[in-house]
């Protein structure tokens, strides 16, 4: 069973889940448009295994929206991340990043080595997504969010979705599993908790951002590249990160989507 907690890093409030118990805590860190309940369904099964933590990052979620796109960067998320370690007394720990999840936990890595005690790199990518979503959509989507809100973007694609939609098969099959009602309460979750400042910037930044794959040797740590086999855009980028990574270990789940 899980507990939810808050905290204060950096001048925001971060809310994170917390399972389990051990020295070594298990930090989770979700992506774009997500939040710490995307790791729900996994909680009960890591618990087990020791202190498990789930954070809302700056934006997302529960944890503040500042309303400035100039304090949304993966630079800051990183900070975040040092300080919500920093507050709970976390001096080594395992951690791992899910999609921009992972481009921030990369950057943390590199930046405290001495800290990461492995490293679960989860459908992300080291370099900006030459096949993420163009600019111009995101740009649109925010124009359209400042409109009628982020629950009225989120609605919008939601009435979009069908069989031509950018969902990948293992999404729609999650979709019959669960039912829609689940499904999409899920991604509302994520859309209308989400600061339309972070939803702009850092959507734009995924696709234009400093790539780390020239300083991925430096990584020294036990490394698992986790990504799923339909997960198109993160294939070829978690192939390049596991050959940058030495003695790292790929695994792709076969069926496997972005989530």
């Amino acid at each position: 069973m899980s507990a939810s907690h808050r905290l204060r890093v950096n001048g925001i409030e971060m809310h994170f889940d917390e399972a389990g118990a051990g020295g070594r805590a298990f930090v989770l860190v979700h992506g774009f448009t997500g939040c710490r309940d995307d790791f729900a369904s996994q909680l009960p099964a890591l618990a087990p295994h020791g202190r498990t933590l789930a954070p809302d990052q700056r934006g997302h979620g529960d944890s503040t929206n500042t309303g400035d796109a100039k304090s949304y960067n993966l630079a800051q998320l990183c900070a975040d991340l040092r300080g919500f370690a920093d507050a709970l007394g976390l001096e080594r720990f395992d951690l791992l990043g899910h999609s921009m999840g992972g481009m921030v936990v990369q950057r943390f890595t590199l930046a405290n080595p001495e800290r990461v005690a492995s490293l679960v790199l989860m459908d992300t990518a080291s370099e900006p997504l030459a096949e993420g979503v163009p600019r111009e959509m995101i740009e649109k989507g925010a124009a359209i969010a400042r409109a009628i809100g982020m629950q009225g973007l989120h609605e919008i694609i939601r009435k979009g979705a069908g069989p031509e939609d950018r969902r990948t098969e293992p999404d729609r099959r999650l979709e019959q599993e669960w039912g829609a009602d689940r499904y999409w309460a899920r991604v509302r979750r994520g859309f209308t908790s989400m600061d339309v400042e972070a939803f702009e910037a850092l959507g734009i930044e995924l696709g234009a951002g400093e790539p780390t794959i020239e300083r991925l040797g430096e990584i020294a740590c036990p490394t698992t590249v986790l990504v799923g086999a339909m997960d198109t855009p993160f294939l070829a980028p978690s192939r390049r990160m596991h050959a940058a990574i030495r003695d790292s270990r790929l695994v792709v789940i076969p069926d496997g989507g972005h989530s």
